[in-house]
């Protein structure tokens, strides 16, 4: 199975690394951040499974980032567990009102933390996000990140990789090169719009002459996914 993304984001480096220890002691991908403006970025940029977020850091404040996340329609969705030494009921009502997920108090234990998190991503989980997708004879594994035509495995580079698998779950629609940029670069990245013919191309000379037809052209818009003729 890929390992699911984790953001811990505390400005205490000996937190950080304690968390991040046990983290990947569990086979999880570990980004870190030590305050909400980096996170931000880091969140937008990465797309994490799950951010361990502190209630407490100087500048923007934990639940201030909470707030914003769950505002953001990019980035709802990604379940956050608060991080605080305070233990009150009501900061734990606010933490949740915020858009928290979960909220465990300092100090906890390694174990605790992981078990906590794999219950939060349990939830977080729609189901069939990690069901394979087929499209004549195209298959998309997103567990293994694997991608074959016809059961041959088919070779391309990480992006194309993102690229295909946002087409494929994003069926019939035209869609901008400044859309594709947002949607699979990341909308902190700043690089050319042209950039995306250059992936386009690369994606359709790994999808090889039976499957390259599935990404049409949109004269004046860009690019779409369609199994239609």
């Amino acid at each position: 199975m890929t390992a699911k993304t984790v953001l811990i984001v505390d400005d205490e480096a000996s937190i950080r690394e304690m968390i991040a220890v046990a983290l990947e002691m569990a086979d999880y991908r570990v980004l870190e951040a030590d305050n909400a403006q980096d996170a931000h970025a880091m969140v937008v940029d990465h797309q994490p499974d799950l951010l361990l977020l502190d209630w407490m850091m100087p500048g923007t404040s934990g639940i201030e980032l909470a707030r914003r996340l769950k505002r953001e329609e990019a980035t709802a969705e990604i379940p956050i567990i608060m991080l605080t030494a305070k233990g009150e009921e009501d900061n734990k009502i606010q933490g949740l009102e915020a858009g928290a997920d979960d909220y465990i108090t300092k100090p906890f234990s390694p174990r605790e933390l992981v078990a906590r998190l794999k219950a939060v991503l349990r939830r977080a989980t729609p189901r069939g996000v990690e069901d394979p997708i087929e499209i004549n004879g195209l298959l998309l594994d997103p567990v293994s990140h694997r991608v074959s035509a016809h059961g041959k495995a088919l070779e391309m580079g990480p992006t194309e990789y993102r690229l295909l698998q946002f087409f494929m779950t994003h069926q019939e629609r035209a869609y901008t090169r400044s859309q594709l940029l947002d949607q699979v670069w990341g909308g902190n990245v700043y690089v050319e719009e042209r950039t995306v013919d250059v992936h386009i191309r690369r994606l359709r000379k790994a999808l090889g002459d039976v499957h390259q037809n599935l990404i049409q052209t949109v004269r004046g818009t860009g690019y779409r996914f369609s199994a239609r003729v």
